[in-house]
């Protein structure tokens, strides 16, 4: 998490405080919700991108040459809203796999489609047939979830991350 990211997580608890002290119980509700969604998406996008990292890693291990690159406060469309969140890359020779997950962070930016929390684009550079739009949603238990907006609405798995750098790689992990 960033210091910027901490000290607006710190504002939000303070301004929660003060509503609850100041008897606006529903500007404290609207304020916890807040919070938890963010705590939520940050959570569902570290795992995205800790995942896409991790199996970098383990084809580097057996043999690849991946380069790995890491961009945080990047924007990218999702249809007509601007999200706001990270960037992974990975570059193998002249093939890159790009990964893009955020949210809108002011009311100009838009909305996330379909009533997710995040929304996040699995980019192969020059193969589009290969690209996967992903939506964060809350899961039965409460826990972020990724599904694959594109693929009838499935849940996106580690063996999914792994199909796209296999992809990336031209050959089985």
């Amino acid at each position: 998490m960033s210091e910027l990211d901490e000290a607006w997580a710190v504002a939000l608890a303070e301004a929660e405080q003060r509503a609850r002290l100041a008897g606006r119980g529903d500007v404290a509700e609207y304020l916890a919700l807040r919070n938890s969604n963010d705590l939520l998406r940050n959570a569902g996008i570290d795992w995205l991108m800790t995942s896409f990292a991790n199996v970098a890693g383990d084809a580097n291990r057996a043999g690849a040459s991946i380069q790995l690159g890491n961009t945080d406060g990047h924007r990218f469309r999702m249809g007509n809203s601007t999200m706001v969140g990270r960037l992974v890359s990975l570059t193998y020779g002249v093939r890159q796999l790009l990964v893009e997950a955020g949210w809108p962070r002011v009311p100009r930016d838009g909305i996330v489609r379909g009533g997710g929390l995040a929304a996040a684009h699995v980019r192969h550079v020059g193969m589009r047939r290969a690209d996967e739009e992903l939506l964060l949603s809350r899961s039965a238990s409460g826990s972020p979830q990724w599904t694959s907006v594109m693929k009838g609405a499935r849940v996106f798995h580690e063996s999914d991350v792994r199909r796209h750098v296999t992809i990336l790689l031209d050959w089985q992990l």
